[in-house]
């Protein structure tokens, strides 16, 4: 998973902030509520599998959950899934990458097999065009349903999914969130008038929160990274701050939209001109191969040049 869109979401996922507003936002409330945000600590989520030795380097975050009057520390296991098809494997994949996390704090001494293993919430954020489609758990794979008295001998894993492009732009705008505005702005991808739009929207998101420097900071470096890798061909070496560069931003955006415009022209006329070449060619080889006209002649009924219709009278005898 290594490309742009998983490299900035592993950035802003980074933050506690956005880990907060990511389960707040998208992660059932029943869950969310019972989250203590001030203790999330991040850990270290590169490390070897054992059979494989494959590198892993999804985020996992840990935090306090209270729970009938008892705190307890629960492991978020975030797997960032940005490729452009639904992965059916993903149960599998997951009841993996859980397993090779638990061996890992075994061996790091986080924890031992007499204390136990702590419990883990794991949550695939995918963003793909088409919507996700892949099993749930690891059991709903086992076809046919194995009969009952084999039933809970079957591995059992469930991950909670977050489908970025499931949500519709209301309700991503409900949510009043920075992270909600990422992937609003994601959604819109070059559609100028809507990424306008988003743009705006977490602006005015920005400048109602608490921490608006540093937010602002870590949205302005993201949505550079975005913008280029859209190819979006405008200068943002001067865009320190969303907040304050708006207008030049609008700008620059305005100007990205016009010269693709321009060039849209440009490319439908090029195509109008080659329909055009090809219908005279097309002509000019029916009048080849059912008359007796001299080359000449055809070239300037067709408009073409002489040597195209010497060429294309070689073609025809071929």
């Amino acid at each position: 998973m290594a490309n742009h869109y998983d490299t900035g979401y592993k950035e802003l996922l980074s933050y506690p902030e956005f880990v907060q507003q990511l389960i707040e936002g998208f992660a059932p409330p029943e869950i969310a509520e019972l989250m203590d945000f001030n203790t999330l600590r991040l850990h270290s989520g590169n490390y070897i599998t054992p059979l494989f030795e494959e590198k892993f380097e999804d985020l996992v975050w840990s935090v306090h959950v209270n729970w009938q009057g008892i705190s307890q520390e629960v492991y978020l296991y975030l797997l960032l899934e940005f490729q452009s098809t639904v992965d059916r494997t993903m149960p599998i994949r997951l009841m993996h990458y859980v397993a090779c996390f638990y061996d890992h704090l075994l061996k790091t001494k986080a924890t031992t097999p007499s204390k136990g293993l702590p419990p883990i919430f794991p949550i695939v954020l995918y963003n793909g065009t088409e919507r996700w489609t892949a099993k749930h758990d690891v059991y709903e794979m086992v076809q046919p349903e194995p009969p009952a008295f084999l039933q809970p001998y079957q591995p059992h894993l469930r991950y909670y999914l977050i489908d970025e492009g499931a949500y519709s732009g209301e309700e991503l705008e409900q949510r009043h969130s920075a992270l909600s505005g990422v992937f609003e702005i994601e959604k819109a991808s070059v559609d100028h008038t809507s990424l306008q739009q988003a743009v705006d929207r977490i602006v005015g998101i920005i400048q109602n929160d608490a921490n608006k420097e540093r937010i602002d900071k870590i949205l302005t470096r993201w949505l550079k990274r975005h913008l280029q890798q859209l190819n979006a061909g405008i200068n943002l070496d001067q865009l320190h701050s969303l907040v304050e560069d708006k207008d030049m931003l609008a700008e620059n955006l305005e100007n990205w939209r016009q010269k693709e415009r321009k060039e849209g022209r440009q490319e439908g006329r090029q195509e109008a001109e080659l329909r055009a070449l090809e219908s005279k060619r097309n002509a000019a080889r029916k009048l080849i191969a059912l008359t007796e006209m001299n080359d000449q002649l055809i070239a300037e009924i067709e408009e073409l040049p002489i040597e195209e219709v010497e060429k294309l009278r070689a073609e025809t005898q071929h």
